[in-house]
Formats: C-alpha cells, structure tokens, sequence
C-alpha cells in the first residue's frame, strides 16, 4: 500500500512536469518563428549586389532626376537675379519682381520652413502622374525627367516671354528618406534631405544614432546592429541592397556614400533570445503556474481525505 502511495505521488509529480515541459519546448519554437518574423528585409546571400550600387552611388556626377509626385519650389526673378545678389540691401531679398504671383488652384502649396512657419516669396508645385507641372503665366510644362538644372533653363525660355532676362531656380521640397529598425529610440522615421549631398552617417545622425550605441543608450531594451545596416535603393520589385558594417574603419569608408531621394535605411536589432523568450512565456508560465498550483492542491486535499478515511 505504500509502494502504491509512492508511485502515485511520482506520477501526480511529472503529470505536474509534463505543461511546464511542453511550454518551454513550444515557447522556445514560438520565439524563434517570431524572432525570425521580426527581421525585415533578410537576405538570401544574392540581393546584396554591393558592386553595382557602389558604382551608381560614387558616379561622379550626381543629378536628381524630377519625378512624378515631387514638389518643386520654383522661383522666377528678373535681370538675371538681380534681386538675389543685392549688396545694398535696396531690393526685397528672395522676392519675385513685382510681387507674387497668383498661384492656381490646385496646383501647388505654400513652402513651409522646418519650424512650420510660410516662407516668402516660396511656392511648390505638384509634378502630375503624366510628368506636367501647372505653373503661373506658363501653364503645362512637362518637367518629369529632367534634372533641376536642365528644368532650371526650360523654365527660363518659357518665363522669357514675359520677363526680361528671367533668372529661375528649382528644388525639390520634399525629398525624404525612411528609416527603419534600431534607430533613434523608434521603429521608423522619415528623414528629409536638407541638401543633395548627405552621406549615410549625417542620416543616422539626424534619426538619433543607433540604439544602444551612446552611454544615453546603455540600458535601453534595443541595441542596433552597427554591422548590419541595409541601404535599399531603387525600384523595390527590384531593389539593389548593400550591407554595411560600420564597426571597422574599412566599413566607415564604404558607408561613406552618399545617400538618394527614397533610400530605405535599416539597421537591424540585435537579437536577445533569452530574455525574448522570457517575455514572450511569461504569460502563459503565469497561467500554466497558477492552474498546476490548483491541481496541485486539489491533490493533495483528495489524498489527505483517502488516508483519514
């Protein structure tokens, strides 16, 4: 009878085992599927196409290209720009002459500075699906495909018709660049271009640094993997994708390229499956501990009434 009392308690004691078992087995399968989830943009070993995209990124001439959905700010001033260079301080400085020009409906927006507030003088136009621009006086002018410089000189032979010497600058307003995983304390942030020539280090600046990677960032819950940037570029059905590490000088030398209008920049988490696997069973340890405990003493409770009976 006690042999028996004995072997019933080892089995009540891995019928106890047996969940905790099965939950540590399925959470540590459940947090790597996850884990492998959360990681965008892995790489199969043939997307990374490095040479082809060094060799685009450090051409020697680098033109934007105007494309549809851009804005443009577009400003137009006689003689030849006398306005602009004013060393006497007489003209209105960014002004077209003869004060503004009537913008359409719909064909523009008013150009806001970086602390929200309206520019003088700025104005931006919408470049339309079919690659027109509806400007004043002019009207349709087809800049899709050009670059600022050579949409620069169309507007001025189109302008000269109703100015003399028309002097014409053109730069797209709305330039940005995505940023994605452990960077800047967020999981994503646009970061515009404030000029043409902003390499991939001024951008994770800008976006705040890589998590972990200031003492401000010791005992953050993320770390970004510094040699494990991605920079996306181009059409993303077929994007070109370079790798770059940023812990040695030999990666900071290749990182120092210059970065284009709709670059995707990702760095990617460094991975803690300990403590991922801790959080994600938890909840369900919490769970599983409480419905044992209940067993447990409704075991118990059910032997001590056996044994006075």
């Amino acid at each position: 009878m006690q042999q028996l009392s004995t072997t019933r308690r080892h089995l009540f004691f891995w019928l106890l085992c047996l969940p905790f078992a099965l939950l540590t087995l399925l959470s540590s399968c459940t947090t790597s599927r996850v884990r492998q989830q959360n990681t965008m943009f892995r790489l199969d070993g043939t997307m990374a196409d490095t040479s082809k995209l060094r060799r685009a990124v450090n051409r020697a001439e680098r033109n934007y290209i105007i494309q549809p959905n851009d804005y443009l700010a577009i400003r137009v001033y006689t003689n030849e720009g006398e306005s602009i260079i004013d060393p006497n301080g007489e003209l209105l400085f960014g002004s077209p002459t003869g004060g503004g020009v009537r913008q359409p409906a719909g064909t523009g927006r008013q150009a806001t500075n970086r602390g929200g507030g309206v520019q003088n003088g700025g104005t931006e136009f919408l470049v339309q699906n079919d690659g027109l621009v509806r400007l004043p006086m002019v009207g349709d002018v087809k800049l899709s495909g050009y670059t600022l410089l050579e949409a620069d000189s169309v507007l001025k032979g189109r302008y000269n018709e109703f100015y003399q010497q028309p002097f014409v600058t053109t730069q797209v307003s709305n330039n940005r660049i995505v940023i994605l995983g452990a960077v800047g304390g967020s999981s994503g942030q646009i970061i515009p271009l404030v000029n043409d020539n902003m390499n991939l280090i001024e951008v994770l600046a800008l976006a705040g640094g890589i998590d972990g990677g200031a003492v401000t960032g010791i005992g953050t819950n993320r770390v970004g993997r510094a040699d494990n940037i991605r920079l996306i570029r181009g059409d993303l059905k077929n994007p070109r994708v370079q790798v770059i590490d940023l812990t040695s000088f030999a990666g900071m030398r290749q990182a120092n390229l210059q970065v284009e209008p709709n670059d995707i920049i990702y760095v990617e988490p460094v991975r803690r499956p300990f403590f991922e696997a801790v959080g994600d069973i938890a909840p369900l340890f919490s769970i599983v501990s409480g419905l044992a405990g209940l067993a447990t003493t409704i075991i118990y409770l059910s032997i001590a009434l056996r044994n006075n009976n």
